[in-house]
């Protein structure tokens, strides 16, 4: 073990003052044994999970995720035989929607599926390689704090995962026109959504902070009614502003957290609306076709006998969106009401809410797949349809709904009948 992993190693046993992000309480984590986490004492958060190797192993996995993405992005990931052979890369699905027309749809693709992974990986290698090589005593420079903080704001926003899922919906509706075969990028990015999630779950995000910049041990000295924790670093500081560790905006909580949240829910619902009622492609074949919406999707993969495929789809692009809009109202309204009932359930919806967003993106994808692959004239074309982009919109309000509402919000009702909730341990679980 190099001398800089000893030290992320032995960053883990240190006692250290934390904010709860899902509750707001703040609590002193003990050191960690080997092996063992801490969790909330309120509302059950992971607080910290010590890991014996937090960057090494990580740096590896990363490695080879980048040149596994590198393989996926300049290789085809399908090819369709019908007449003249097609294929299509990662490029093809923005592209051909962008020729289509929907050229906002086309961005969100191409963010999503190249430039969001692309640049995470980047910035977390560049950061992992620095701590790797540096120095006994040597400073680091400041930009890898920017870099860092930025890949963990893209985590949610790298879809490879979700694109992968619509690859496979795409799969089922391609095979009745023509044999389809999936070319090497599929499986490469298989591959590489294995390198990160093992990635992600090896890197100890808390102890690379700590070595980016050393936390500081004036966090206990602060009285808890004036402890404020950046939402970037963690680091614990007495007043708002630009945070000096990693350079956040740091706020007790999020500023207009509800009213922006109503906003953009109201407006997902809206766009719901036409998102289920207009076409979302058209499926033209010799000559013939008719649009199809999203449940008229459904029911065709069903009638195909791709039951499993239904279900996911119908799942992520029918139920997680209406179960999503009517949980963040229930969070809206009962948040906005103080309300101190079923914070524990309530809680728990916001994680579902928060974690499942992301995957009604598949249905984008497929039309994004389809659009590129499918374009042989009056033998058989995908068209996309009006519906896809009022769809893309609901997802992406959704999810940034969900990330602009700020839990804490919720606890707030409860710490103000109960002071001294903020005294109480976190939970250490192995």
């Amino acid at each position: 073990m190099t001398i800089a992993s000893a030290a992320l190693s032995r960053a883990s046993e240190v006692r250290t003052v934390r904010e709860c992000p899902t509750c707001g309480l703040f609590q002193t984590v003990p050191a960690l044994a080997p092996h063992t986490g801490s969790t909330c004492r309120r509302c059950g958060t992971l607080l910290r999970q010590h890991r014996t190797d937090p960057a090494r192993r990580a740096l590896a996995l990363v490695i080879t995720a980048l040149l596994l993405f590198t393989l996926a992005a300049t290789q085809p990931f399908l090819s369709l035989d019908l007449g003249a052979g097609r294929n299509t890369t990662l490029l093809g699905g923005p592209e051909a929607l962008e020729q289509s027309g929907l050229a906002p749809m086309a961005f969100v693709v191409l963010a999503t599926t190249l430039l969001a992974p692309a640049l995470r990986l980047g910035m977390i290698f560049w950061v992992l390689l620095r701590l790797h090589l540096r120095r006994p005593r040597q400073a680091l420079p400041h930009h890898l704090r920017t870099l860092f903080r930025w890949a963990e704001a893209l985590s949610d926003w790298s879809m490879i995962e979700v694109f992968l899922l619509g690859v496979f919906v795409a799969y089922a509706k391609l095979i009745d026109l023509a044999p389809v075969h999936v070319g090497l990028a599929a499986y490469a990015l298989g591959a590489m959504m294995l390198m990160m999630a093992a990635a992600d779950a090896t890197l100890d995000h808390e102890v690379i902070w700590d070595e980016l910049v050393p936390r500081p041990q004036l966090a206990r000295a602060i009285p808890p009614a004036r402890r404020i924790a950046c939402e970037g670093c963690g680091r614990i500081t007495d007043h708002e502003g630009a945070c000096g560790c990693c350079g956040a905006q740091v706020q007790r909580r999020k500023r207009h957290s509800l009213s922006e949240s109503w906003a953009l829910l109201i407006a997902a619902a809206l766009l719901y609306i036409p998102a289920n009622t207009m076409p979302i492609l058209t499926v033209i074949q010799l000559g013939q076709g008719l649009p199809s919406t999203i449940l008229e999707g459904v029911v065709e993969l069903a009638d195909s006998g791709l039951w499993p495929l239904a279900a996911l789809v119908f799942t992520a692009s029918i139920l997680v969106p209406v179960l999503k809009l009517l949980g963040l109202a229930y969070l809206l309204i009962t948040t906005g009401r103080r309300s101190r009932r079923h914070l524990a359930v309530r809680t728990r919806i916001y994680r579902i809410v928060e974690a499942v967003g992301r995957w009604s993106m598949i249905d984008v994808f497929m039309i994004s797949i389809l659009t590129a692959l499918v374009q042989m004239g009056a033998l058989a074309t995908v068209i996309p349809g009006p519906g896809a982009l009022s769809f893309c919109a609901v997802v992406l309000l959704t999810m940034v709904a969900a990330q602009r509402f700020d839990p804490r919000l919720m606890w707030d009702a409860l710490d103000h009948h109960d002071p001294s909730a903020a005294t109480r341990s976190p939970k250490v679980t192995s």
